[in-house]
């Protein structure tokens, strides 16, 4: 176990008296943080592991404000800052966005009670952005106090080399700057003396029993009102339809309203504004994470992301109260109109699940895939028919060994639980967007148990909705 791993079982043990039963990591999402779920005997726990202190540091001071303030958070039930770890409360797995994915499987519209859960969402924000944020400390914010001229063209500049150039996109560094400057020098305009979420979208928004809870604002620091809508109603995959935006637009005001009276107009122009910046951030993003580190997932946000640019780009070259940007939007109409944007050819569908069966003798098989993790599924505690004459020159794929198999009652339980994990992880991967699944059966040769549960799982498999099978049998000797 590695060091953190231990510190966070201290903190458990220190915090609810016993030693976890259970000790999970879970899959890693955009960040290079480390959950883990600790399960005891009567409650369970959310562990998380960062490197970086001062992320550490401005989430427990946030949370603290948002708790005292009665804002539904995860709770600190540990910390240990100089280990890089702390515990929170175990939210569940329902983030907003894998319940709107699975209804919106369902259903080609966008339904009341979806528009409802959100609705709940924007209700609660503005008491992060003006109540609690009249109380935080922004001098824990990390890694700017304020969503400020500085943070406006890092996101720019990230949207500029980590996609443009990335991806080949043409345009003038000169004068493309220049739009920039002026951009941002119009975004500075607006109130900007609130708590900014930074990175409200769908999946930071947990759901327990259909009550939000948000999480992953440690990103947060001063700044407009308009982001966090923006980031919320604009969020890529999530891809609300217009007028379901337009109607929650509303009703995000009408709630502002209770606490700052007659700010509507002036929240509208410059709301646009904050739209084309969290998009273009966000795009930066799919950049960096798809073409740079190779996560070829997130390149599948890209088209929703240019059907909401395609969105904006008319109604900003229409009002009169924008900026003109002559390069900046010769950039967008570049984007919206090349078809590799909107459905990428680099992007494969649906989740591959790698099938390995191997020898103990010689390793257990690396995963060299983007998600780098899986299963290993120990075969040796089964009946062995190689230590039968009968069975000596064959394999896991021979009849006479299948019919060996399915004889033993401990293969048959061994199978329907191994069968219920991978269930649950191949529907978690789907919902997910993930693109490997990688899972191994080991034995002593890697002839007989292992090789015969590598098969059996790929028919099992066979035929599922938006799953490829791959099948090696590693160390199955030539014939």
């Amino acid at each position: 176990m590695k060091k953190e791993e231990q510190h966070l079982e201290t903190l458990f043990k220190r915090r609810f008296g016993d030693d976890p039963i259970s000790f999970n990591p879970l899959p890693n999402s955009g960040s290079y943080r480390q959950y883990y779920r600790l399960n005891g005997r009567e409650t369970t726990a959310m562990g998380v592991v960062n490197e970086d202190r001062s992320e550490n540091e401005a989430f427990i001071s946030f949370t603290q404000t948002f708790l005292e303030a009665g804002l539904p958070v995860p709770e600190i039930l540990g910390e240990a800052l100089e280990d890089h770890c702390y515990l929170i409360s175990d939210l569940g797995d329902m983030t907003l966005f894998r319940y709107l994915t699975g209804v919106r499987q369902e259903r080609i519209d966008f339904p009341d009670e979806l528009a409802g859960l959100y609705r709940n969402v924007l209700q609660i924000l503005p008491k992060f952005q003006i109540e609690a944020g009249a109380k935080i400390d922004y001098s824990k914010c990390y890694p700017r106090q304020a969503f400020d001229r500085q943070s406006m063209m890092w996101d720019l500049n990230y949207f500029k080399y980590y996609f443009l150039k990335l991806a080949t996109v043409p345009y003038n560094e000169q004068a493309l700057e220049d739009d920039f400057e002026t951009f941002t020098r119009f975004l500075l305009e607006a109130p900007s003396g609130f708590f900014m979420y930074r990175d409200l979208q769908s999946r930071n928004i947990m759901l327990v029993n259909e009550d939000p809870y948000f999480i992953d604002y440690q990103g947060g620091r001063k700044g407009a009102l308009q982001y966090d809508v923006a980031s919320l109603l604009y969020d890529a995959k999530a891809d609300i339809p217009q007028d379901i935006r337009d109607q929650l637009l509303v009703f995000y005001l009408d709630a502002l309203e209770s606490y700052l009276p007659g700010k509507r107009e002036e929240f509208l122009t410059f709301f646009p504004g904050f739209v084309l910046i969290r998009i273009l951030q966000a795009m930066g993003a799919y950049g960096f994470r798809g073409y740079y580190e190779k996560k070829r997932h997130f390149l599948q946000s890209i088209p929703f992301a240019v059907s909401n640019l395609r969105n904006l780009y008319g109604l900003w070259m229409e009002s009169e109260s924008n900026p003109r940007l002559p390069t900046l939007m010769k950039v967008l109409d570049h984007i919206i109109g090349n078809p590799s944007f909107q459905h990428p050819e680099s992007v494969s569908q649906g989740l591959t699940v790698t099938i390995n069966s191997f020898s103990y003798k010689n390793g257990i098989p690396e995963d060299h895939t983007e998600n780098c993790g899986g299963f290993v599924f120990d075969c040796r505690a089964l009946p062995n028919p190689g230590r039968y004459e009968d069975y000596l020159q064959l394999t896991g794929k021979d009849q006479q060994v299948i019919d060996f198999f399915q004889r033993e009652e401990a293969v048959t339980e061994f199978m329907k639980h191994v069968w219920l994990i991978i269930d649950q992880s191949i529907l978690n991967y789907l919902s997910r967007d993930f693109q490997h699944l990688f899972v191994n059966f080991g034995c002593t040769g890697g002839q007989h148990r292992s090789v015969y549960f590598a098969a059996k799982l790929a028919l099992y498999l066979k035929g599922r909705k938006n799953v490829n099978i791959v099948v090696n049998h590693r160390d199955l000797p030539l014939t």
